[in-house]
């Protein structure tokens, strides 16, 4: 492994256990076995170094789109079909596919940790957090909703409402299981009754 991504690697680690303000370079440096020096050769500042972790989890977010073959805003025509088929046991699949990576994935559940830690210290490391997990997911699903009422899969009045609807449990369960693999088929069952409550309700 390269040296600035052991420093991307240590500081998610050792931000996720002391938060960001209680993690200092130097501690970061150590973890890694360099002197600071080195360590600002790769990254100006400690910011700079979670800014890296954002890019990271990023990619990982659009990794497990393209393994899922969930379809982006762009390719929603260019899947019309997979979409169109959408019914109660694929929404179930995608939905507990993603949740699992989200609440397990080593990147993910870390910097899930980090931002619930920070939320009320560092405004700017929560509201990457929530541009990434909230804001933006919610744009996505409404996109979805929009979509999947004109190919006739579900029937919505109020497209941002309704992908409120299914993402909101599902963001509270993720809050609640994150970083509880031990109680993942728990979580799982629940997620099942939400997304079948979903379908129940909005299906066409």
């Amino acid at each position: 492994m390269k040296t600035k991504d052991r420093i991307t690697e240590a500081a998610l680690s050792l931000f996720a256990e002391n938060g960001f303000n209680g993690t200092s370079v130097k501690q970061i440096a150590d973890a890694v076995g360099i002197r600071d020096a080195s360590l600002y050769k790769h990254y100006k500042s400690k910011q700079e170094i979670f800014q890296s972790i954002v890019i990271l989890i990023k990619r990982h977010m659009s990794d497990l789109s393209g393994r899922l073959q969930i379809p982006t805003e762009e390719d929603f025509e260019h899947d019309a079909d997979l979409l169109t088929h959408m019914d109660m046991t694929l929404l179930k699949l995608i939905s507990r596919d993603a949740f699992v990576f989200y609440s397990s994935d080593p990147y993910v559940s870390r910097f899930w940790k980090i931002a619930h830690m920070e939320q009320y210290i560092n405004e700017e490391i929560y509201g990457m957090f929530r541009q990434l997990f909230i804001d933006d997911a919610i744009a996505y699903l409404t996109q979805l909703m929009i979509f999947l009422s004109k190919k006739g899969v579900i029937k919505i009045t109020d497209p941002k409402v309704t992908a409120v609807s299914y993402y909101a449990p599902i963001f509270l369960l993720l809050t609640k299981y994150v970083n509880q693999p031990e109680k993942e088929e728990e979580a799982l069952e629940m997620l099942d009754h939400q997304v079948e409550e979903f379908y129940r309700l909005y299906k066409k």
